[in-house]
């Protein structure tokens, strides 16, 4: 049975994670405070998924359902001073030189305007705080629906620029053209997406269904550029799978923690357990992330009373998510699978339930998408995502920048075995105690 990557939406799934609701890498991930309001709440998923957390777009943050402030309201005199040294005047005087001096076409439109916010941005050193244009705002919208035309597959922006492919959704066009994790996509067609942000990047790659996505790619281990022509279509991404496997194993696996993350998992459970299954392999590989909710909610069907996670700001403010007792999934033994495509909410989830020794960890170190974007939608539809918080697991890791590291760690080999899944395997080899 292959299982490699199976989908979902942070790490952008060509996907994402919000605040509201998700938490990881673009689909990386969603993660937040409160339920959706809307289905354009939910992290972008081309076929992308990187990992990141989000509160849900909205004009100003949600209201937090702890009794504990996300962060204080500050008065107008305690704003940071660096917006009162801000040099408007110096800014307005470039401009007007500019125009006056300059030998050659200045950009049209807003195209100025959005170079000066992303230079600005980039003086925070944090990639989770972006702007996105219009367009691509509506990518990310269209993301939340669970269907998207593009080409199936996980994707990841790299430190150095880079688009990577994390994972492919089985059965999908970008497998089915031979693309493969760990490829580099560096430009479609005659367009460099080098160095470009992950939204914008995706924007290139996505298209209308029957389309060609003309791929120059770079392969490790291979000395020239490689060229794939990839026909773009429809992408329906599954949210849960569930099956039994051979000795009485159940195998549940989610692939994004959207806003109904929690009742799929539950009534898949339910169906498993009557069943009466020795143990539980919980599939978190390639889970870019979502509603923050939604991962407590999904961490506490597995876990008794206790600590789930904890979200810190820069102000100081605190909030500790909570399990309670009494859920159907608290007692069956099992383990967990984890990849670098296991992102925020999936990272809030895996981290409690190794923390409180409930399970193990099975697979490779995650993303280490730790931290907390509130969308912010503007008047033109543009998006400004700014980090508001970071995550720590009941022990006290940090997740961002670190993830988390497996318990017993299971690589995906470079050459697999056709139809074979070596990390699911090395997780029965566990179960039915026969690991070396």
């Amino acid at each position: 049975m292959k299982r490699g990557l199976i989908i979902v939406g942070a790490l952008v799934i060509l996907g994402a994670l919000t605040v509201s609701a998700f938490a990881g890498g673009f689909v990386v991930g969603r993660v937040s405070q409160t339920a959706p309001v809307s289905p354009t709440l939910a992290p972008p998923r081309e076929e992308i998924i990187v990992a990141e957390e989000e509160l849900p777009a909205t004009d100003t943050p949600p209201v937090s359902e702890e009794p504990t402030p996300l962060r204080p309201t500050p008065d107008e005199g305690d704003l940071p001073s660096t917006l009162g040294v801000f040099d408007y005047e110096l800014l307005e005087t470039v401009l007007d030189l500019l125009e006056e001096q300059f030998y050659g076409e200045l950009p049209e439109g807003e195209d100025l305007t959005y170079g000066a916010i992303r230079g600005m941005l980039l003086t925070l050193d944090d990639p989770y705080t972006s702007f996105i244009e219009p367009e691509i705002a509506t990518i990310i919208n269209e993301d939340a629906t669970g269907a998207f035309e593009g080409i199936g597959a996980f994707v990841t922006m790299r430190e150095d620029g880079y688009l990577e492919i994390a994972g492919l959704i089985s059965g999908q066009p970008a497998e089915a053209a031979g693309v493969r994790a760990g490829d580099l996509i560096v430009a479609v067609g005659d367009t460099s997406i080098v160095g470009l942000g992950l939204y914008e990047a995706i924007s290139y790659i996505r298209g209308p269904e029957g389309t060609v996505a003309e791929l120059e790619i770079l392969r490790p281990g291979v000395s020239e550029p490689l060229f794939i022509n990839v026909t773009r279509a429809m992408i329906e991404v599954p949210i849960v799978e569930a099956e039994m496997l051979d000795d009485d194993i159940a195998y549940l696996r989610l692939t994004e923690f959207d806003a109904t993350a929690d009742d799929r998992v539950e009534e898949a459970l339910t169906e498993l357990l009557a069943e009466e299954p020795r143990a539980l392999i919980f599939d978190l590989r390639d889970n870019p992330g979502g509603w923050l909710n939604q991962a407590i909610n999904v961490a506490d069907i597995f876990l008794d009373q206790g600590l789930v996670a904890i979200q810190r700001d820069s102000l100081g403010g605190e909030q500790r998510f909570t399990s309670r007792n009494g859920d159907l999934g608290e007692e069956i033994p099992m383990v967990v699978l984890i990849n670098r495509g296991s992102a925020s909410a999936s990272e809030i989830v895996a981290g409690a339930l190794q923390d409180r020794g409930r399970a193990l960890l099975i697979g490779a170190q995650t993303l280490g998408k730790g931290s907390v974007q509130l969308p912010n939608n503007l008047d033109n539809g543009a998006q400004l995502r700014v980090t508001i918080a970071r995550w720590y697991t009941p022990n006290e890791q940090p997740l961002h920048g670190n993830g988390l590291t497996p318990d017993i760690e299971a690589l995906w080999p470079s050459e697999a075995p056709e139809g074979e899944d070596p990390q699911l395997q090395r997780a029965i080899d566990y179960l039915m105690g026969s690991d070396g």
